[in-house]
């Protein structure tokens, strides 16, 4: 992505961090996540993913693991990046983490 801003590059090395822990915490290797962010970027992969009409096999399977604190959904609610999402990006996430019973207090 050449005309990524500083954010955006955090944002990206944030979500290769996430896929980093779901295979080494909770023993699930999310290939096609970790190819939809080497193809587009952290950012449009988390766009793509938290508008999807439904939750990604991923998704499922960190929920499956009780290990919601490792989708993208969670990670994009946390402030530091409430400059790259808008309101209804974050109600998006919210509103999936909430249909699946997500403890918006736990902390892994």
């Amino acid at each position: 992505m050449p005309n990524e801003s500083a954010l955006h590059k955090r944002f990206t090395e944030a979500m290769f961090d996430i896929y980093k822990r779901a295979l080494r915490e909770a023993d699930y290797h999310a290939s096609r996540f970790h190819q939809m962010i080497t193809d587009d970027g952290g950012y449009e992969t988390a766009k793509t993913l938290i508008h999807a009409p439904h939750p990604s096999e991923g998704y499922t399977a960190l929920w499956e693991r009780h290990r919601l604190d490792l989708t993208v959904e969670a990670l994009i609610l946390d402030s530091q990046w409430d400059e790259l999402f808008d309101e209804a990006d974050r109600q998006a996430a919210r509103a999936r983490l909430e249909q699946y019973e997500y403890d918006f207090g736990a902390r892994h």
